[in-house]
């Protein structure tokens, strides 16, 4: 009934689709199995793509040749670049999504590559030989062989939703949970935890009363994600803001008895930074108030999501809380919020290449690798379907180090140090985030995409053009010059301290009260030559000129870190016999089995004192 398939991806959602299409676009024959083909790609919580840190993430799946970047141009509602009034290394672009749209475009896009073939059934284990995954086994009894497995399967192990008192099965609401991978990979040997997530409930716009909200429009030029000539949005839909109140805050501690939070039903560790309201409002019980945005959930649709409201409390008592919100004094819900328990399974447990080290051929990526998130999942993802088409087809493995991408960070923080909640990304996990700008994903990833096979040709082609004329347009900033009496008047205007003498306008750019858009005004020159390239072509340049000294020196940062990172440990290495080393660096040394000396040093309980004796004892 099937073929012997290159890679199984096990899972449907961001990161499954991004790991079906990654395999499949690279040359392998993928099977996509599901639960339901009905909710491919679905946006289980937020509609919405991008963020602080989360955008970059985006532009960097996109560079690499993703579908994340593609699918949200297309399907976005509206945008907005976040952090405009800081430095670009904390631009970050973020779009509300058409729920639907996304999910039917993202199911669109694989029908129509050739090499994936999709199944719907529950997947209940793994089939293994020697120690090497060679295929899945179904409910049906179905057992379906290939050279790779990669597992996707997001809240869906053992899933238990809450919502009071009540608690049921589940993967999602209205879908049910994934039961048997979990024992199967427990037999062979992993370690699985649990952890929970939530969401608020949904509500009918109709009942809205906006005249008491802020309003929140999208930015008044929308730029895209991807780096491909997709559709810009023109027709965009607000956000609203509003505020919770300390009758709010009362209410929904009427309930603080029945929710499974407080009282010790729920086991599984919650996000940290995307607490549920009960949880705001237990820890920060000196606020009198906490924020609401109130998203559209798409264009053809009255549902809406309540961002910032995420609870499992009793569904009468959000429903109470909810309409003493202003604004929401009349809401009428879609369905209650809940929290969901899953399992995980500690991402120590693999390699940098998202393959598992107990079983060859064996990917984990998203959710089960204790993450939280479309972007953090997608991403992982695509470097576990590249990882395994490449593995199987007798390839080097693919992987990005800390300073070529923040998915290079994501995954080296999951692997190395592992996480005891759902990790989430930020710009301040990147060290060198200067470097990992949303703007230059492009020129960081798309080349070393190409040589693997996956970013196509045009791609590259766009890339090298962006690099030549933002590299030219720096030349000639640096060779046009200005007189003070051609300038002093417009730099006074414009709060900055006037020329003495000649200068160019690339000196006059470093300025931080300058852009490039002022010297437009004092050289015609340059306007004539900015007519000719794109905005993004003029910003690359703005910024490698305005931020030269923090680039040079995240740089020689990163070198002198890559030389750690080219010294290979052996795998299979035997700690034990380094007396030299700590106990507890022998120890976590021993469980995680780091590839390199760099990976080494960033695991947490080794010292710089540690790195030292394997330092010399790799003869260096």
């Amino acid at each position: 009934m099937f073929p012997k398939y290159d890679v199984i991806v096990v899972g449907a959602g961001h990161a499954g689709c991004e790991a079906a299409h990654a395999a499949a676009t690279m040359g392998s024959k993928v099977l996509l199995i599901t639960m339901n083909l009905q909710t491919i790609a679905q946006m289980s919580c937020n509609p919405a793509m991008g963020g602080v840190a989360k955008g970059q993430i985006v532009r960097e799946i996109d560079a690499l040749g993703g579908m994340s970047g593609i699918i949200s141009d297309e399907t976005m509602i509206q945008f907005r670049m976040l952090n405009r009034s800081k430095g670009p290394a904390m631009w970050s672009p973020r779009c509300q999504s058409d729920r639907q749209k996304f999910a039917e475009l993202w199911r669109y896009k694989l029908e129509q590559n050739p090499n994936v073939d999709f199944w719907q059934e529950m997947v209940t284990g793994l089939i293994t030989e020697d120690g090497v995954a060679t295929g899945i086994k179904t409910s049906l009894g179905l057992e379906i062989k290939a050279s790779s497995v990669i597992l996707t399967n997001g809240t869906f192990l053992n899933g238990l939703i809450h919502i009071g008192e009540k608690q049921f099965g589940g993967g999602r609401a209205g879908e049910s949970s994934s039961v048997g991978i979990t024992a199967d990979l427990i037999k062979l040997g992993f370690q699985s935890g649990r952890m929970k997530t939530g969401t608020p409930p949904r509500v009918d716009q109709r009942s809205i009363n906006f005249q008491k909200m802020e309003e929140q429009l999208g930015d008044e030029k929308p730029e895209r994600f991807s780096y491909t000539d997709t559709n810009i949005t023109t027709d965009q839909k607000s956000c609203w803001i509003s505020f919770t109140n300390l009758a709010v805050h009362e209410e929904l501690k009427k309930g603080f008895d029945k929710s499974p939070m407080f009282n010790g039903r729920i086991q599984g560790l919650g996000p940290r930074y995307c607490p549920s309201v009960e949880d705001k409002i237990n820890r920060f019980a000196d606020k009198d108030s906490h924020q609401i945005f109130l998203e559209p959930e798409g264009r053809d649709t009255v549902e809406m999501y309540v961002n910032g409201f995420s609870t499992s409390l009793p569904e009468d008592i959000q429903f109470k809380a909810l309409r003493k919100i202003p604004g929401f004094e009349n809401v009428k819900m879609f369905r209650p919020g809940y929290a969901i328990e899953y399992d995980f399974f500690q991402p120590t447990q693999l390699n940098s290449t998202l393959e598992t080290q107990l079983v060859s051929n064996l990917y984990f990526a998203g959710q089960i690798n204790g993450t939280t998130g479309y972007e953090e999942a997608g991403s992982q993802g695509l470097m576990a379907g590249i990882n395994a088409h490449l593995k199987v087809h007798n390839k080097e493995p693919f992987v990005l180090k800390r300073n070529e991408a923040y998915i290079g960070v994501l995954i080296d923080d999951l692997t190395n140090k592992g996480t005891d909640e759902p990790y989430r990304m930020f710009t301040s996990r990147a060290e060198f985030r200067t470097l990992l700008r949303q703007d230059n994903a492009d020129i960081r990833l798309t080349k070393k995409s190409n040589n693997i096979g996956l970013a196509s040709d045009t791609r590259l082609e766009k890339v090298n053009h962006k690099i030549e004329s933002s590299q030219n347009l720096m030349k000639q900033l640096a060779s046009i010059k200005v007189e003070p009496l051609q300038v002093n008047d417009y730099l006074s205007e414009n709060k900055s301290s006037k020329l003495r003498e000649k200068t160019t306008l690339n000196n006059l750019l470093k300025r931080p009260e300058l852009n490039i858009d002022n010297l437009r005004a004092i050289s015609p020159e340059l306007d004539t030559l900015l007519l000719t390239l794109t905005p993004e072509i003029a910003q690359q340049a703005e910024i490698n000129i305005k931020y030269e000294r923090y680039i040079e020196k995240e740089v020689t940062m990163a070198e002198k870190m890559n030389k750690l990172e080219n010294l290979s440990i052996n795998p299979d290495f035997d700690y034990s016999k380094l007396t030299s080393l700590s106990y507890e660096a022998r120890h976590k040394l021993k469980d995680i089995k780091p590839e390199t000396l760099g990976q080494a040093s960033r695991i947490s309980g080794v010292s710089p004192a540690d790195i030292s004796v394997l330092m010399i004892f790799l003869g260096r």
